[in-house]
Order: C-alpha cells, then sequence, then structure tokens
C-alpha cells in the first residue's frame, strides 16, 4: 500500500494540473465568441473556424475537467441515500461503483476512442462546415480524457483502499463544502493570482 498512495498523489497532481490549465479555455472561448459576435455584427462577417474553434475549447474544458471532478467528489451523487451509511459503508459503494461501472464504461469508451480517434488523424478529417478545421484534435480529446477518467478512477480506489486499511483518513477523499468565496481563492491560488 506504500507504494500506492504515492501514486494515487501523482494522478491526482497530474490532474489538478491539467483542470488548471484547461480551465483557460473557458477565457479563450468567452473572447472568441465575444469576439466573433462583435465581428459578425460590425462587418457583417463569420467565420466557421472561430465557431468550431469555441466547440474545441468547450469540449476540452468538459472533457479534461471530469477527472479533476471525480477527484474533488464533485460529480451527480445519490446523496440523500448513500449519506445515511456509515463512512466504511459509503467507501464500499463508492468502491462497487468504481470497479463496476466507471472503470469498465470508462474503458470501453477508451477501447472504441482510440481508433475513432486514429482514423481521423490518418485520414486529415476536415471539418464538413465551410472554411471549418480540421476535427481529429476533438476526436482525440475522447480518448485522452477517459484515460484521465480511468487514471483518477485507479486513484480513487486506491484513497478508499488506504481508507479501508486505516492508512489515510477519509479527508483526502471527502467532498469538502466550500463557499463560492472559497472556490474563487482556491482558483487564484492554483493560477498563482493574486
Amino acid at each position: 500500500m506504500s507504494l500506492f498512495i504515492p501514486l494515487s498523489r501523482a494522478i491526482d497532481a497530474l490532474n489538478e494540473k491539467i483542470a488548471s490549465v484547461v480551465s483557460w479555455a473557458l477565457l479563450a472561448a468567452v473572447v472568441i465568441c465575444a469576439g466573433n459576435a462583435l465581428i459578425r455584427y460590425t462587418f457583417h462577417t463569420s467565420s466557421n473556424a472561430w465557431l468550431e474553434i469555441q466547440w474545441y475549447l468547450y469540449g476540452a474544458m468538459f472533457m479534461f475537467a471530469s477527472a479533476y471532478t471525480l477527484k474533488r467528489d464533485e460529480h451527480v451523487r445519490i446523496d440523500v441515500i448513500v449519506g445515511r451509511f456509515s463512512k466504511r459503508t459509503q467507501v464500499w459503494i463508492d468502491l462497487f461503483g468504481f470497479l463496476l461501472f466507471l472503470l469498465p464504461v470508462s474503458l470501453l469508451i477508451l477501447w472504441y476512442g482510440i481508433p475513432f480517434a486514429r482514423i481521423s488523424i490518418e485520414s486529415g478529417e476536415m471539418s464538413s462546415n465551410a472554411g471549418g478545421l480540421i476535427v481529429w484534435p476533438a476526436k482525440l480529446m475522447v480518448p485522452v480524457a477517459f484515460a484521465l477518467i480511468i487514471l483518477q478512477g485507479v486513484s480513487e480506489i486506491i484513497k478508499r483502499i488506504a481508507f479501508l486499511a486505516g492508512r489515510i483518513d477519509a479527508s483526502s477523499f471527502t467532498k469538502q463544502v466550500t463557499t463560492p468565496q472559497d472556490e474563487i481563492e482556491a482558483i487564484k491560488a492554483a493560477n498563482k493570482i493574486s
């Protein structure tokens, strides 16, 4: 177990870093959206490429932040039922969910996502829209994001087993109740903003 806990921390750190980087995609998407609207209404022209870049950025945000969301225990849950059980029972339910649902479904999507992306890359697939972009970056996001989700799932399994073995406390994987101000401060700290 002593080898696996550092592995779990490394996976957590990886997904935190990726989420921190991809969080800037929101700003880029908003700027592009506003710029595109301004150009469209001012100069009566538009570009499908800029619209597709927005879609790619939104896709990157949601796909790559999913593993981080799993790390923070922020995905939708049925806490009304599970919250009534003891912490140990909740951890067993989590393990059951990770092993029987999260990992198999994510592995299946990864399995089919790799050839989906590979074919797009090899063929140089382009958007069917006039002036559109290459499509493979968007398709490549699917297997990469699900590989990160699988890694984070492994990290969460390690943490749950370590908790059951008495090696760590539940605070390392339990959702922390935060205020919006706490979230803003966390974002500032992660991005080294004063």
